[in-house]
């Protein structure tokens, strides 16, 4: 295969990688509580990858640079992942999906508040239709009695906001470092302070594996977490990254189809023409960005 044969087939495998890791995280969830999941499975991720890295001669940054990195796991894992880990306790995995593809619009307001590109109508006009579709789409429980799912909702939020925040720091303080070096600081930096706080939650009595945990959080741990970035490292090395950017609206339509069959999560017409309107709004924006 060409190296740009390689590229679609390494993007075709983000798209559906990343696209199971809802269904897996909900899966996991049965038996494991969730910060010592998000722990374990990115200390056990940073881990392979820094060895695999090693064995590919690829050392890892500085010990100055860790002080960054720390950050970083905070802000990408700690508050981007463990806020939609914490969340899918109560918010279907497809859901999820979802209300997190509408982290371009986190991203475009971080960037103007640090002094990026100003926002444009047109970029307004996204902004308000993927808001106007997040509304209609978790509208009728947020209204209802359940308090878990408008807190895992605010939850979604503030993972769209860590991992916007996370972004913008990596891209200001590590463009020049090793981008999967980087990563497996940012994972083992993380998943050290998930285990904390889940050590702290006192999360270690309720924590035990079934097969069916076991094979998802092998899953999250190897192919989901490894597999992935690497994947993802390597289509953004060979194709556009404004076509690499399209794995963002395939993965919530893979959660949502597994989360429907494998889960037996509700799908109702209202959902999907909410889901369509966050996807209008989010093309929107990321039109604009790729365009500037």
């Amino acid at each position: 295969m060409s190296a740009r044969h390689k590229a679609y087939a390494a993007w075709t495998a983000v798209c559906l990688i990343w696209g199971t890791t809802y269904l897996g995280i909900r899966i996991c969830l049965e038996t494991m509580p969730p910060f010592l999941m998000g722990g374990l499975r990115w200390v056990v991720a940073g881990t392979m990858l820094a060895a695999f890295l090693a064995a590919r001669g690829v050392r890892m940054p500085p010990r100055e640079s860790w002080g960054t990195l720390t950050v970083l796991g905070f802000l990408l894992l700690v508050l981007g992942n463990g806020g939609v880990v914490w969340a899918e306790q109560w918010v279907p995995s497809g859901l999820t999906a979802v209300i997190v593809a509408s982290s371009p619009f986190w991203m475009v307001g971080v960037e103007r508040a640090v002094g990026g590109e100003r926002l444009t109508a047109r970029t307004l006009a996204g902004l308000s239709i993927g808001f106007a579709g997040i509304v209609l789409l978790v509208w009728p429980e947020l209204t209802s009695s359940a308090i878990g799912f408008g807190a895992g909702v605010l939850a979604l939020q503030l993972a769209c906001l860590g991992w916007a925040l996370g972004s913008s720091y990596s891209k200001r303080h590590m463009e020049r470092a090793d981008a999967l070096a980087v990563a497996a600081g940012e994972m083992i930096a993380g998943g050290l302070i998930m285990l904390a706080a889940g050590t702290v939650l006192g999360e270690w009595p309720a924590l035990h594996f079934t097969p069916r945990t076991a094979i998802a959080f092998l899953y999250l741990a190897t192919i989901g977490a490894v597999g992935g970035f690497v994947a993802y490292t390597y289509a953004l090395k060979h194709l556009p990254i404004a076509f690499v950017s399209l794995y963002a609206y395939i993965n919530p339509i893979i959660a949502v189809v597994l989360g429907v069959v494998v889960l037996d999560e509700p799908f109702t017409a209202r959902r999907v023409s909410a889901a369509a309107i966050v996807f209008a709004g989010v093309a929107l924006v990321q039109t604009r960005q790729r365009r500037a």
